[in-house]
């Protein structure tokens, strides 16, 4: 007896195409708060997301660079401050 519906093409696609519009969100906002949690976040979404077939490619690929640049800016700032986190 089976509980719920097998997976279908169609659905792995929408995951797959969500988790690109995620990634690429994630990887926006990453720049600017929290960066050391939603880059790489961001980074395995796009990944994943390509790794399924996405009919988003161009937004899992934004996705992946900005969560590289997120972690470039956490990188910029503690080469600047010598933390991790911001000293006001």
């Amino acid at each position: 007896m089976q509980l719920t519906a097998p997976a279908t093409r169609r659905t792995v696609a929408r995951d797959a195409d969500g988790m690109a519009v995620a990634s690429f969100i994630l990887g926006l906002v990453g720049l600017l708060v929290l960066n050391v949690f939603l880059g790489p976040t961001a980074i395995a979404l796009a990944v994943v997301s390509l790794w399924r077939g996405t009919h988003r490619r161009g937004r899992a690929y934004l996705g992946l660079a900005l969560g590289v640049a997120d972690l470039v800016v956490l990188l910029a700032f503690i080469q600047a401050d010598g933390t991790v986190s911001w000293s006001f």
